[in-house]
């Protein structure tokens, strides 16, 4: 893709990885998606994932930098003050434009938030270990569905013992600072963790962008091998999420 104006890319939606046109409303130009490439015209919205939007198949190794770039570009055609003077219709086509061109870059380019939006594509979602799960779960009294991680059981419930200990010792006015420092040592571990598992999940892209290449190139895929990788990027980001919650834990706890 192209970062300038006249390239194709940043005019064309995909559709399977598959570029397509559509006829411009004002000038009738067959290169027109989000703005027309001959008259500059801004385009009637169109139903399109975030990534069908920068005109990109649905795949999870991406050329951040370069999606900066045409987000920039893109920006610079479909911004509500650039299509001011322009008639009220087309005014309100740029102002949805730039919100769907502003979610979808805000989600491409975070590497969890892109995977997460992948599996939502694919109608698979994360268990709920959400700060608004828990202070749902909170207010309501209710159980809040979270599965520990089966290797995490013995690090949480020793963590859980340090956590209730430091909470009882603060209620008396006491403070004992060797509970403290396993409390920031636990803490770096399972930030150290979580680092960690980006790595694995740039493995799980890796496959399933492969994966896309194949039925782009009308390859036969099984449903058993679409599934696999997607349980376990499902499996690493659900992991993450609830070492996240952990970690939030420790630091309320500390700053209490």
């Amino acid at each position: 893709m192209s970062s300038t104006p006249k390239s194709d890319a940043t005019t064309l939606i995909a559709i399977n990885g598959k570029p397509v046109t559509h006829a411009c409303w004002s000038c009738g130009d067959m290169r027109a998606a989000h703005y027309c490439q001959e008259c500059g015209k801004v385009q009637p919205p169109a139903p399109a994932d975030y990534f069908s939007f920068f005109g990109l198949a649905p795949k999870l190794n991406l050329d951040t930098a370069q999606l900066e770039r045409d987000f920039y570009a893109l920006s610079r055609k479909l911004h509500p003050d650039i299509n001011a003077k322009a008639h009220s219709r087309e005014q309100d086509w740029s102002l949805e434009k730039t919100s769907q061109l502003n979610d979808a870059y805000r989600t491409l380019k975070d590497p969890v938030l892109r995977t997460e939006y992948l599996l939502r594509l694919e109608g698979v979602h994360l268990e709920e270990q959400s700060k608004a799960a828990t202070d749902a779960a909170r207010e309501t009294g209710a159980a809040k569905k979270q599965v520990v991680p089966p290797d995490l059981l013995e690090e949480v419930f020793e963590l859980n013992m340090q956590l209730e200990e430091l909470r009882m010792e603060k209620k008396v006015g006491e403070g004992d600072p060797e509970l403290t420092r396993e409390l920031q040592k636990t803490k770096q571990q399972l930030e150290d963790k979580q680092s960690a598992m980006l790595k694995d999940l740039s493995v799980a892209w890796s496959r399933w962008d492969n994966l896309i290449d194949r039925a782009i190139a009308s390859q036969p895929i099984t449903e058993e091998e679409r599934s696999t990788i997607l349980d376990a990027m499902l499996a690493i980001l659900n992991r993450r999420s609830y070492i996240r919650n952990l970690l939030r834990e420790i630091d309320e706890a500390l700053e209490s």
